[in-house]
């Protein structure tokens, strides 16, 4: 896989990741865990999954051959990158009107 096709690999995973704990009750997808997932449940979720994507990025750069040290300037960027990633789920579950 080239690298250009590895970020937007990963940058589609983030995206999805971001959004999970928003568009289901299930905790991670997966695991059933009672009627309602709180708001601090989806967010300790989103911490989770925020270093698996990393974590998922990490091997792709590892593959490339290329690793470089980071600093806290880069785990701050891309944890606000990956909140905004996670507003479309945010709104659809917060902010908008669903019919019962």
């Amino acid at each position: 896989m080239s690298q250009t096709a590895s970020v937007w690999v990963v940058l589609l995973l983030a995206l999805l990741a971001a959004n999970l704990p928003f568009v289901n009750e299930r905790l991670f997808g997966a695991v059933a865990i009672g009627a309602h997932k709180t708001l601090a449940v989806r967010f300790g979720e989103l911490v989770v999954l925020y270093f698996i994507a990393g974590g998922i990025g990490l091997l792709f750069e590892r593959r490339a051959g290329q690793i470089a040290a980071q600093g806290w300037e880069f785990y701050a960027v891309t944890g606000a990158l990956f909140i905004v990633l996670a507003f479309p789920g945010f709104t659809w579950r917060y902010l908008m009107k669903h019919r019962h």
